[in-house]
């Protein structure tokens, strides 16, 4: 069953990134960078500007060369059979490349003469997917951002990629128009489409992805689900006591756990607005909370309240990179 369940995943996997090193001049940009992407997940390529993302990505769609490692796209080498390879990408590089005083249906016919078998048909169910029927024979210069990313979108859509890419996504747009890429960008991917997502945002991969990498200074530091990143490292408790004073002093008195005075550099901002004035934070064991309950109340502390906090992905990041900030 195990080999089976592996050979499947294998199977499944788009996009695999083999120990990929890019040197320039004497520095290294990247210096270890390995992961994959499968069908029908969004991955997120997380990091702060400069940590490398741009580079990576400009070798996976073989706009320069890695100095070693190996880059896959459906089975076939990025760098030994391009055209195999690239026929499974579609991609947005940075900001989507359109001719703002043509129509959107003319744009995409324009890149449609450079996708063989791409007819008028084809134009229309990107249109429909992008659901930009509405506006469509409109010129882009009355777009929206938002509409213009979607309109690169399906661009990238024309040639029927296995493997979606799509740099810092959400740049420029308002909330609303996040909230709307991020539902899109979900409903591709439950068609089976795999889509790799490079960020600076750590709130909308968060939000957005299923897997997540997290680079920084040219390495990879964490590949893995989000919610399983973020569940490791879940290790914060509030307690909310009465009286204050005593019930803190007798967790502090517990084996392994760790009170934690300054609670504004472990927790998120909203999360200490809405913390009682009776709160305690400690560091300890999730499996530890029911025997502390029980022997706080036979200590005569009252526990009105107990919030298991999983830290956000921006504490997982800011705890790997030693502070590295993302601007």
């Amino acid at each position: 069953m195990a080999l089976t369940e592996n050979l499947k995943r294998s199977e499944d996997i788009v996009l695999s990134v083999e120990h990929v090193k890019k040197k320039i001049g004497r520095k290294w940009i990247i210096e270890d960078v390995t992961f994959d992407v499968r069908e029908g997940e969004i991955f997120g390529f997380l990091g702060p500007n400069g940590a490398g993302k741009t580079t990576t990505i400009r070798m996976l769609v073989d706009l320069i060369k890695p100095s070693s490692g190996k880059i896959k796209v459906c089975g076939y080498d990025v760098n030994k059979q391009q055209e195999k390879a690239l026929r499974y990408v579609g991609s947005i590089v940075e900001n989507p490349e359109v001719y703002t005083y043509l129509t959107g249906w003319e744009n995409l016919e324009h890149f449609a003469r450079m996708q063989p078998g791409t007819d008028k048909k084809r134009i229309q169910e990107v249109v429909d997917i992008v659901r930009l029927d509405q506006r469509i024979h409109d010129k882009v210069r009355t777009y929206s951002l938002g509409m213009r990313q979607r309109l690169g979108i399906a661009q990238a859509l024309l040639g029927r990629p296995k493997l979606l890419i799509l740099d810092e996504p959400t740049n420029g747009l308002d909330p609303k128009g996040i909230k709307e890429l991020r539902q899109f960008i979900r409903e591709l991917a439950e068609g089976g489409l795999a889509v790799f997502v490079s960020s600076h945002l750590l709130s909308e991969i968060q939000l957005l992805c299923d897997r997540v990498a997290i680079i920084s200074r040219g390495r990879v530091l964490a590949v893995g689900e989000v919610e399983e990143l973020v569940a490791a490292n879940a290790k914060y408790v509030i307690w909310d006591l009465e009286p204050h004073e005593a019930g803190k002093q007798e967790l502090s008195r517990r084996n392994g756990i760790e009170v934690i005075e300054q609670a504004d550099a472990v927790l998120d901002d909203t999360i200490i607005a809405g913390m009682g004035l009776n709160a305690v934070v400690a560091r300890m064991e999730e499996e530890e909370i029911a025997s502390t309950v029980s022997h706080l109340v036979n200590s005569g502390i009252s526990v009105q309240g107990v919030h298991k906090i999983n830290p956000t992905l921006e504490q997982l990041f800011l705890k790997m990179t030693e502070g590295e900030s993302i601007d």
